[in-house]
């Protein structure tokens, strides 16, 4: 979650999305859900104050914090046998996978990881033209996939959850390589 700055609205959708997911699992599970729910319920008044154009702004200090309770929470159902090991990921892999592929990058670049960047392919699709709202809708429809594919193997086939994993994985790839090949084309053409 801590990759979320400079968009308006997107950590939103991945807190209620993903806490909504976490919820319903936990509901299925016969475990008490009031927590993931309480937080998709909070999350969503703060997307109704940070459309774009946004109001508010949540920044590091809310963001990271969110990030950090999803990892707990995430964890925790796993203890708990409440989930597999990939649902949490799945529900929350389109931003897992910007932040480790950027973090990654940025480490065989050998940037320094505390300073401000704009590489992140949230970012990129911002700076190439899809704004706010675009880049929102981008991110929204990615998790709101993410999260209804985990939960629908969750019920359905779960011994399939590793495969659904690596399909979107695929998938989220797709797409970046989609958004890196035409930053790189508008980078030359900007030369």
């Amino acid at each position: 979650f801590n990759f979320m700055d400079g968009n308006d609205g997107l950590a939103a959708p991945m807190a209620i999305c993903g806490f909504g997911a976490f919820g319903v699992a936990a509901m299925r599970a016969g475990m008490r859900a009031d927590a993931y729910f309480a937080l998709a319920a909070a999350s969503s008044v703060f997307l109704v104050v940070n459309l774009p154009p946004a109001r508010t702004f949540l920044g590091d200090g809310g963001s990271v914090g969110l990030g950090f309770v999803a990892a707990v929470f995430g964890v925790s159902g796993i203890r708990a046998e409440t989930w597999p090991g990939w649902f949490p990921l799945l529900v929350f892999l389109p931003f897992l996978a910007d932040a480790t592929v950027t973090v990654m990058r940025r480490i065989a670049r050998g940037d320094h990881l505390f300073e401000a960047h704009r590489t992140h392919y949230y970012q990129r699709l911002h700076r190439m033209g899809s704004g706010h709202r675009g880049t929102l809708l981008f991110y929204g429809v990615l998790i709101v996939g993410t999260s209804a594919s985990a939960l629908f193997t969750l019920a359905a086939v779960p011994a399939a959850g590793w495969w659904v994993f690596a399909a979107w994985i695929f998938a989220i790839g797709a797409l970046f390589a989609g958004i890196d090949y035409h930053w790189r084309r508008r980078s030359q053409e900007q030369q």
